[in-house]
């Protein structure tokens, strides 16, 4: 079998720039995700040591469940966009560190929009600062994935509303956390 080329990883990345909220537009969903999840979405800030705390949002019949962790540079040295990202699961003891990679592949020049990615190509993530995206520039991203080596039929479009929630409303997810059911199989 042939093997992929080296992923393509933006370079430069201005951290400061990325941080805020980003919406899922579509995902190659992680056994961390609901599969009836909507309204999904990321919330970055930076932390005084350098580091990102990173608080991931989803809707499951009208439920809230989230996750918060912290990412970091691969490679502090680097200039490459390698992240990693900590999940500390579930949020009661016994507490398991879950770590995964976070590469983004494209942002758009006014950090609009991106691609991120893994070195394993298993998860697919589009996000952009608003919860649509133009159909053109949806395609345009696929293909760059594609181009990428990643399987972009597994890609799942993210329902989104019209009115996504502002802050945290909602009643919390009671039925055992969705991500701790999910790594455990349950």
């Amino acid at each position: 079998m042939a093997t992929k080329k080296a992923m393509e990883v933006v370079k430069g990345l201005d951290l400061q720039r990325y941080m805020g909220r980003w919406y899922e537009i579509a995902s190659v969903p992680s056994r961390f995700q609901p599969k009836n999840g909507e309204n999904t979405r990321a919330t970055y800030t930076l932390k005084d040591d350098g580091t990102v705390n990173v608080l991931n949002e989803t809707w499951t019949d009208g439920k809230r469940g989230f996750i918060e962790g912290t990412a970091y540079k691969a490679d502090p040295n680097s200039d490459e966009a390698k992240l990693k990202v900590k999940f500390y699961v579930p949020p009661f003891l016994p507490i398991i560190p879950v770590t995964g990679d976070y590469w983004v592949l494209f942002i758009e020049e006014d950090y609009q929009y991106a691609l991120i990615g893994q070195p394993s190509r298993n998860s697919l993530w589009i996000l952009s600062r608003q919860p649509h995206l133009d159909e053109e520039i949806y395609n345009q991203l696929v293909q760059r994935a594609a181009d990428e080596g990643y399987d972009v039929s597994k890609l799942h479009k993210t329902r989104q509303s019209e009115s996504p929630p502002e802050g945290e409303e909602g009643p919390k997810d009671t039925k055992g956390i969705w991500w701790f059911k999910s790594i455990f199989g349950g």
